[in-house]
This record gives C-alpha cells, sequence and structure tokens, in this order.
C-alpha cells in the first residue's frame, strides 16, 4: 500500500497540477497584457511629447527647490548655450533674462507657489528681438511634486509683428479714408452713396450745391435726387439696375444745375466686399457739357478737314489706331487704285501694303516682309519719316506717314514724277548753260541786288587775272573792282563800271560803255538788269572790230574821195561829149532839113541813123549826169503837174519802134483815173521810156516769137501805180544786185534801173523789183500825187 498512491492523492495531485497549470496560464496572459498596456503607454507618452515638440508652446516646471525640467527649446528660446537646470541658469550677461526680468519672473511664481495665483507676464531676453509670454500656475503634484510651478511659454514675436504690421495698416486705411472723405467731399462734381435700401445716405458739398439745399442732412432726410427719370427710369432704379448687374453703369443724361439745363456723365458702382453681399451703390455725375460741345466741334472740324483733303492734289489717307484704314481722298484712291467701297471696309495697313506690291505700287525690295513690318513699326513712332518710292512703272512718289496722338497714322504720298522729271531737265539744264556759260565769247558775270559777285565765267575770271578762290568769296562789286583799277589803261574808269553795275541792280536800268585794258584791248560792255533782280554784266573784246572799223574808215574816207573825183570826171566828160554831141546832131539837122543838098535815101537813112544814136548817145549822157548827181546828193527835181496818160502814151510812143524791129509785142493798160501829179516831167518821161528800152532790149534775145511788154497804170487820191513786166529770162544776178543797191554795175540796165530808183525817190516814191529766171521781170513804181 505504501508503494502506491491511492487514487485520492492522485486526484489531489492532478488538481493542483491543474492548478497550477491555470496559474500559470493566468500569469502569463496578466504579462502579456501589462506589456501591451506599457507599449501603449510608452507610445502615448512619445506621441504627447511630440506634441509638446511641435506645440507653439513650451511646458517648464519649476520644483520647489527652484529646479527647472523643460526641453532644450527653451535655451534656444533664451539665447543660452544648453537648456537651464535650474531658475538662476535664466539669466546671463549677454543672453537670458536680465536682472530685472529675472527677478520678477521669480517674484511671479513665489506668489503662485504661496498663494495659488496664476499669471501672465512677457518676457524679452537679451540679445535678440524675441519676445515671450508666460502663463504660469501651480503645477499638480502629481508633475511637480509639492511646490511645484508649471509655466506656458509662448513665442509671441512674429505675433506681435504681425499686430503692429495689422495696425499700422489700419491706422494708414483710416488716414486713407479720412483723406478719400475729404477729396470726396471738396470734389467739383456731385457724387452720393446709397445704403441696401437704395435711399441717399451720403452726398458731398458739389451734390448739396447742385440741388440748392441748405446741407447734406437736409438732402438725405428730404430724399432730394439730383437726377430726373429719364424714358421712365428714376435715379434709384438706375442703381438698381447696376446692383443687379454687378458692375457699373454708365448713362449721358441732361440735369438742371442751379437753373442751367446741362449734360451729365453719371455712373453708378455697386460696392460689395469680394464675393459678399453689396452693401450700397455709390454714384457721380460729370458735367461734360464742354465735352460734347467740344466733341462736336471736333467731329464737324474733321468732317470739314475731310472734305479739304478731298480737294487737295496730294494723296491724303488716315489710319486709325488699330491700323484700320478710316479715310482716304480722291488722289490717294486714284493713285493706289482703291474705290469707295475699299475704304469703307477699313482694311489693315499690312493688308495694304501687300495688294499694293501685287498691283505694282510699292518700291521693290530684297525682302519684303522686313520691308512690310518696318513701314507698320510707324504707327509706334514718335516722329514723322519720309520716304522717296520708285514704282515699277516709274512713277516717283515722296511718302510722309506722321503718327498721330491716338495711335494712328497721317499717310501722304506726292506724285512727284514730273517734278523729277523737270528736275533732271533743270539739271541738265543747268549743265548745259554752265557749259555754254563758260564757253562764251564774252565775259561774262552776274551780280546780285545787294553788289555781291553771284555767277561769272572762265573768260571773265581770265580776261580781269582773277583766281578762283577770290570770286568763290563773292566778293562785293566795289572790293572785286577796287582791286582790278590797274588792269586798265586808266584806272579811273573802273568806276564806270561800278556804276553800270549799280545803275543795274539798284534802278533797274540798262547802261553801256567802253575800256580799254593795259595791254591794249578794248572791250565794250554792258549791264543788263535781269527779271529776278540780279544784274548781268557782259564785256565784249572788240579789239579786232576796232581795229577793222579803223581800216575801214580809211578805206572809206579813200572811197568818198575817189567817188568825189569819179562824180566830178563823169560830170565834165558828160560836159565834154555834150558839146561834140550837139554839133553833130545840128550837123544832121542840117542835113535833114537839105542845106547841103538833096539827099538820096540811102544818104537819108545814114543820116537818120546819125540822129538816132545822137538822140540814144544824148539820153545816155542825161542818165550818166543824174546818176551821179543822185548819188552825189545834188540831183535838182523840178515840181510842176505833169499829165501821167499823156506822158505814158509818149513813152509807148516813142518805145514801139524799137519793139516792132526785135518783134516783142508792146501792150499799154492805163487807166482813166490816172491824172496828175507834181514832178519832173523830162525826167520821168525818160525813167518809163529808159524802163520800157530795157524790158523791150531783155525779152527780145530769149523769144524767137511771143515776147510780150506790158505797161499798166493805175491811180487812186493819194497816188498812182506804174508797172512794167515783161515774159523775159529774168534779169541777170549783176543787174538785181544794182538794182537792191548792193553792188555797182556797167550795163546800161543796171544804170538805168539804178537812176530809176534815185528819180522815184527823188520824187517822194518808192520801187520794187521782182524777177525770176524764166519767168521775166516786174518793176512797180508808187508815186505820190503830191
Amino acid at each position: 500500500m505504501s508503494g502506491t498512491l491511492s487514487p485520492t492523492m492522485l486526484f489531489a495531485l492532478g488538481g493542483f497540477a491543474a492548478l497550477w497549470l491555470l496559474l500559470g496560464l493566468w500569469a502569463a496572459a496578466r504579462g502579456i497584457a501589462m506589456q501591451r498596456r506599457s507599449a501603449f503607454a510608452a507610445a502615448q507618452t512619445d506621441r504627447l511629447a511630440n506634441l509638446i515638440d511641435v506645440s507653439p508652446y513650451l511646458p517648464v516646471v519649476v520644483r520647489g527647490d527652484w529646479r527647472i525640467e523643460a526641453s532644450e527649446r527653451l535655451g534656444r528660446w533664451l539665447g543660452l548655450e544648453r537648456g537651464p537646470r535650474n531658475f538662476d541658469e535664466l539669466r546671463g550677461l549677454d543672453a537670458g533674462l536680465d536682472a530685472g526680468e529675472h527677478e520678477a519672473l521669480r517674484q511671479a511664481i513665489l506668489g503662485a507657489q504661496r498663494g495659488a495665483k496664476p499669471f501672465v507676464m512677457s518676457l524679452r531676453p537679451q540679445g535678440g528681438a524675441r519676445t515671450l509670454f508666460v502663463h504660469g500656475t501651480p503645477a499638480p503634484v502629481s508633475i511637480g511634486g509639492a511646490g511645484s510651478v508649471l509655466l506656458w511659454l509662448d513665442d509671441a514675436t512674429d505675433s506681435l509683428a504681425s499686430q503692429f504690421q495689422l495696425k499700422h495698416e489700419r491706422d494708414e486705411a483710416m488716414a486713407a479714408f479720412e483723406a478719400l472723405s475729404g477729396l470726396i467731399e471738396v470734389a467739383p462734381f456731385p457724387m452720393w452713396f446709397r445704403d441696401t435700401r437704395l435711399e441717399l445716405a451720403l452726398v458731398n458739398l458739389a451734390y448739396v450745391k447742385a440741388v440748392e439745399a441748405p446741407g447734406a442732412a437736409a438732402v438725405i432726410e428730404q430724399g432730394i435726387e439730383l437726377l430726373e427719370p429719364v424714358a421712365g427710369v428714376s435715379a434709384a432704379e438706375a442703381a438698381e439696375q447696376a446692383r443687379l448687374a454687378g458692375a457699373a453703369q454708365m448713362r449721358t443724361v441732361p440735369v438742371t444745375i442751379a437753373g442751367e439745363r446741362r449734360i451729365m456723365r453719371v455712373v453708378d458702382v455697386p460696392l460689395a466686399p469680394q464675393g459678399g453681399k453689396s452693401i450700397g451703390v455709390a454714384g457721380y455725375a460729370i458735367d461734360v457739357q464742354e465735352l460734347e460741345s467740344e466733341r462736336g466741334a471736333h467731329r464737324r472740324f474733321a468732317d470739314t478737314q475731310r472734305e479739304l483733303l478731298d480737294r487737295l492734289s496730294a494723296a491724303v489717307a488716315q489710319f486709325d489706331g488699330d491700323h484700320g484704314l478710316s479715310f482716304a481722298n480722291q488722289p490717294f484712291r486714284r493713285l493706289f487704285g482703291l474705290d469707295i467701297e475699299q475704304v469703307a471696309e477699313r482694311p489693315d495697313f499690312a493688308r495694304l501694303l501687300e495688294a499694293w506690291r501685287e498691283a505694282g505700287r510699292t518700291p521693290e525690295v530684297r525682302d519684303f516682309p522686313e520691308w512690310r513690318q518696318a513701314h507698320v513699326d510707324w504707327f509706334a513712332l514718335a516722329h514723322a519719316s519720309e520716304e522717296d518710292w520708285l514704282l515699277r512703272d516709274g512713277t516717283h512718289l515722296r511718302v510722309v506717314a506722321q503718327p498721330t496722338p491716338d495711335g494712328g497714322l497721317l499717310l501722304i504720298a506726292e506724285d512727284r514724277t514730273e517734278q523729277v522729271q523737270l528736275a533732271g531737265a533743270r539739271d541738265t539744264l543747268l549743265r548745259v548753260r554752265t557749259a555754254t556759260f563758260d564757253n562764251l565769247f564774252e565775259a561774262v558775270a552776274v551780280f546780285a541786288p545787294d553788289g555781291r559777285l553771284h555767277l561769272w565765267n572762265q573768260r571773265f575770271r581770265r580776261l580781269w587775272g582773277v583766281d578762283e578762290p577770290t570770286l568763290a568769296a563773292h566778293p562785293r562789286v566795289d572790293a572785286l573792282m577796287g582791286g582790278l583799277a590797274d588792269r586798265l589803261a586808266k584806272p579811273n574808269q573802273i568806276s564806270i563800271v561800278q556804276e553800270v553795275i549799280r545803275a543795274a541792280t539798284l534802278e533797274r536800268t540798262q547802261r553801256a560803255g567802253e575800256i580799254r585794258f593795259r595791254d591794249g584791248r578794248h572791250f565794250d560792255f554792258a549791264a543788263i538788269p535781269l527779271p529776278d533782280g540780279n544784274a548781268l554784266l557782259i564785256m565784249l573784246d572788240v579789239t579786232d572790230s576796232r581795229k577793222m572799223e579803223s581800216a575801214l574808215r580809211e578805206r572809206n574816207e579813200a572811197l568818198e574821195a575817189a567817188d568825189k573825183v569819179k562824180t566830178a570826171f563823169l560830170s565834165r566828160m558828160s560836159y565834154e561829149l555834150r558839146t561834140p554831141l550837139t554839133s553833130i546832131g545840128g550837123f544832121g539837122e542840117m542835113l535833114q532839113a537839105g542845106y547841103a543838098g538833096p539827099l538820096s535815101d540811102q544818104q537819108g537813112a545814114y543820116v537818120e541813123a546819125i540822129m538816132d544814136s545822137v538822140a540814144v548817145l544824148s539820153r545816155q549822157i542825161d542818165n550818166v549826169l543824174d546818176l551821179a548827181q543822185g548819188e552825189a546828193g545834188t540831183l535838182a527835181v523840178e515840181r510842176a503837174p505833169v499829165d501821167v496818160r499823156a506822158l505814158l502814151e509818149g513813152a509807148l510812143a516813142e518805145a514801139r519802134p524799137l519793139a516792132d524791129a526785135e518783134g516783142v509785142e508792146l501792150a499799154g493798160n492805163l487807166s482813166a483815173a490816172l491824172g496828175n501829179i507834181e514832178g519832173d516831167a523830162p525826167r520821168l518821161s525818160r525813167l518809163v521810156a529808159g524802163l520800157l528800152d530795157n524790158a523791150v532790149r531783155y525779152t527780145a534775145p530769149s523769144r524767137k516769137k511771143g515776147g510780150r511788154v506790158l505797161l499798166h497804170a493805175d491811180g487812186d487820191a493819194k497816188g498812182l501805180d506804174i508797172i512794167v513786166s515783161d515774159n523775159g529770162p529774168g534779169m541777170p544776178d549783176a543787174v538785181a544786185a544794182v538794182t537792191r543797191g548792193t553792188q555797182a554795175g556797167t550795163q546800161s540796165g543796171g544804170i538805168g534801173l539804178a537812176l530809176a530808183r534815185q528819180l522815184v525817190a527823188a520824187h517822194g516814191g518808192t520801187m520794187e523789183v521782182m524777177s525770176e529766171k524764166g519767168q521775166g521781170t516786174l518793176v512797180r513804181i508808187s508815186l505820190p500825187r503830191a
């Protein structure tokens, strides 16, 4: 029995083991639970510590023995090298608290320890600009034990700066509001404010004066409106529309101010904080009466200006600030190929340049986009731009672009093609004139109205021996000529040249003169006034002509002497010839009268031939005498009534035998109105007879048959015309020269015509000779009645 356990013992042992097992399990479960709670508590502690670290507040526990429990942040806030461990370490020389603040904090902590009284104070650590707010209260016994104080420190540096900034901004806002209120009050135009009920709440002094109220209070109390209802809309309703629209509303309405009707621009502005509810509507009214009047005047001025521009010959266009074409006059539209519809479309300037380029109305350039942009930039320039455009068709344009104050552009294009061509022609003419001027045989100079030398040619410079720089200085005539007097044979004659130039420039009279240089050259000069006020001085070298004139004068004197000898010889010879001729004629007449006895027929024919020759020779001698007297100016003409018809009929009868013998038809056409004239009948008879004789003699050899000589005469109350014409070969050149007085001759015809001219001139008439080879000759003699 001793070696075996009883069932009861076994049961007891099993129960004890089970109980022990249960106790072990409970202990293990409790240990796990405690471990979990411990871990949770540690996590909570860490979380709270982190919260305290990131909190703007710093907890500090001051124990009863003045030891301090705080994080290292306290040392940084106080500017200390490390966190303080007791209360006395809060004070330092250059950091921490100064002695005053340290003692004040000590007293506050003592008060909290002894009286359990919380406190609040601010601290400013040394060596920085930090400000700390301190909230102190007795600490729970569980935190620091008996006598401990819990301090909460707050770094209020940023918050205080923000407060100071906000206060400063508030003060500035209040000052600005006061200034704005004052400005609104003294504003020269009415201003007002309506509350949420759209009733007047504030008005300025200009509003009060406009409605002629005693004061602002009366306006607000009585609700005096400045604006009358317009189109059924009152001022309050217009303000309501602005509030509903949420934006300023502007309108122009008539307003009566101080009894005068004015145009006002009224603006209602809804006032509401951003995104908030409206607090009212502000408004103001600006007098635009003058502005509207000026605007109307400006509009009329613009219309008048455009009408004027449309009448100009220059092409003018206006562009607005948006570069659109607003106006183009007729010359501009014609020059650039625009019509009214295109102008009305307000095309852009850059687009117009493109179109003009395609139409050949812009110059050819290498980089057109760059050229176009440069011209679009005209709008932004502060000064005008000018360019010359040479178009494809040869047109020359002068383009002026003037920016306008409104950001637009005034474009002026002038067609200068004709001017360029004229300028080219003028330049060519100037070059031709200069070349001509310098190559003239005369020395030429032009003097201005003030007496200064303006132009000169090279011959003038070489004549006076002056260098080019001296003339290029444009000296005055007195200074120039005063230095040239020594070039003249008589130096005082230089004053004559100066006087002639002065007369031409100042008195506008033309004068001339003559000077002689020291080298023997002679010059004629003249000063001629020019239309532009200048004077032209011309000097002509007449040295050769003077020499020739002297030679001609000597020759003329010799010729005059020879002519006198010739005249005397002819007169003497004529008288000497007349004496034997008279004897021959006398003996011939005696023979014809039968004083020597009867004559046979043959002898009678001989005597008749002798008498005819005597008559012809007598007539020639008379002609020679008359010619000599005419050349000497001593031809005497007797004045007596002459029956012209009888004289002409006698001349025809005298010339008819010769005409019949030569086989020439001699005809007469004598008017019945010939009448009488005052003259020398013998000489006139000899004149006509000589003309008929010459006509018959020149006509006969050239005409085998059909030769004809006509004597025609007609007259009126003033005078008569005697015409002798023939159809012969025409007058020889030598004889014609004699008749024109250009050459001496010895032919009988020449002497007869020359004598005829002298006799006609002695009777106060004229003689005209017309001759054409192969056609004949016509001599017209015109004689006056008296």
